[in-house]
């Protein structure tokens, strides 16, 4: 599913116009980057959670030519964890 596609289908279930629709979902996706930028968790309920991981350094090895070694450096990544609810509809 395409952003597009979700505004499309967003705007289908509540009545609203795909561009108040689009709208929110680009103020929804800025809030939550803005909060896990700050290393705050965004939880919703019976959905999941969004929050900022650290991945520390580490040595790597070069796809091209394996006998190379690589240092791969540290990072922050988001990660989203999917709440109960979510979990129990997709059985």
């Amino acid at each position: 599913m395409t952003k597009t596609e979700l505004i499309a289908r967003v705007a289908e279930l509540t009545g609203a116009s795909k561009k108040q629709t689009g709208e929110f979902v680009n103020a929804f996706t800025r809030a939550v980057i803005e909060w896990v930028k700050k290393d705050e968790e965004v939880r919703i309920q019976g959905f999941g959670t969004f929050k900022l991981s650290r991945r520390s350094a580490r040595e790597g090895v070069n796809p091209q030519d394996p006998s190379k070694k690589i240092r791969i450096p540290a990072r922050n990544v988001a990660t989203f964890k999917a709440g109960s609810e979510f979990k129990k509809s997709l059985n």
